[in-house]
């Protein structure tokens, strides 16, 4: 894939990569890549994958924390290598004490893919936690100045390695939801009529009329861009979209909502229906379109 590239286009995939590390949370793999799978651009025509996964791990095998083996097509090193190919960085939860003591992968990475898009402002790029991935995100400072989500249960801690990394960098602190299934920072959209695309959205979008407007700038294929990238890059992160997520299941939710944004939400709706899975949608953080 060219290093050049600034966004996939309609009849590519979008390539995202996900990290594994010892003793993930396998829910929090399975979920979101089978989400992936399945999108489709056209859900008519089954060779319109619309998404391509590659699994990196420091390991040809990886143990997820209930035992089962995960398989992984490249290494850290290789990832590394090939880190501008990809649009989607997936980080996920599970062992997150052992891996901040150790400073081990996927920390190293995280900051790689984000530091990535501060040089390189003119991609659109995502990173995404599942679950307890947040705390790996907070301790790499990512979080600080965005709203950030975690597993219930890991709240405290997750709050507290959040204050610690803003006092460590000097940064503002992040504000973090307790309530919200997945949130989303630095949200893009093409901009169209105001009554079709109000600019600015405030939390859920939940019940939302569906709108082409509202649909990531990745999705369109021959569309004349408004972008300016400059703004972008004054943007936190680089304008680097993060998104965290809840517990295993709101991962599911949070990559639906990803699908959503670079292919459409009919191919979001129609994963959720394969699924049978009841998409509850998160918290879209204020945003402008760059």
């Amino acid at each position: 894939m060219a290093n050049n590239k600034s966004s996939a286009i309609s009849d590519e995939p979008i390539e995202v990569l996900v990290a594994l590390h010892d003793k993930f949370d396998l829910l929090d793999f399975a979920g979101p890549t089978e989400v992936l799978y399945l999108a489709q651009h056209d859900k008519d025509d089954e060779s319109t994958k619309a998404f391509e996964v590659t699994i990196c791990a420091a390991e040809p095998k990886t143990m997820s924390d209930s035992g089962v083996m995960i398989g992984s097509q490249i290494t850290y090193k290789e990832a590394y290598e090939r880190l501008n190919d990809f649009d989607v960085l997936i980080i996920l939860g599970g062992n997150s004490e052992a891996i901040l003591k150790q400073k081990a992968e996927p920390l190293p990475l995280i900051k790689a893919y984000s530091e990535l898009q501060q040089k390189d402002s003119s991609r659109e790029r995502t990173l995404l936690s599942v679950c307890t991935g947040a705390i790996f995100l907070a301790e790499q400072g990512i979080l600080s100045g965005l709203v950030a989500t975690t597993h219930p249960d890991k709240m405290t801690a997750f709050e507290n390695i959040c204050s610690h990394s803003a006092v460590r960098d000097a940064q503002e602190r992040t504000d973090v939801d307790e309530e919200a299934r997945y949130v989303v920072n630095n949200l893009r959209f093409e901009i169209g009529d105001e009554d079709e695309n109000p600019y600015i959205r405030r939390k859920s979008d939940a019940g939302r009329r569906p709108s082409n407007a509202r649909k990531g700038s990745i999705s369109f294929k021959g569309m004349s861009r408004r972008e300016s990238i400059a703004r972008r890059a004054a943007m936190r992160l680089g304008g680097l979209r993060v998104i965290t997520s809840g517990g295993s299941s709101a991962g599911i939710d949070a990559t639906l909502y990803l699908v959503s944004i670079l292919v459409d939400e009919e191919s979001a709706n129609e994963v959720a229906r394969q699924m049978s899975h009841n998409w509850t949608k998160g918290v879209v953080v204020d945003g402008l379109d760059v």
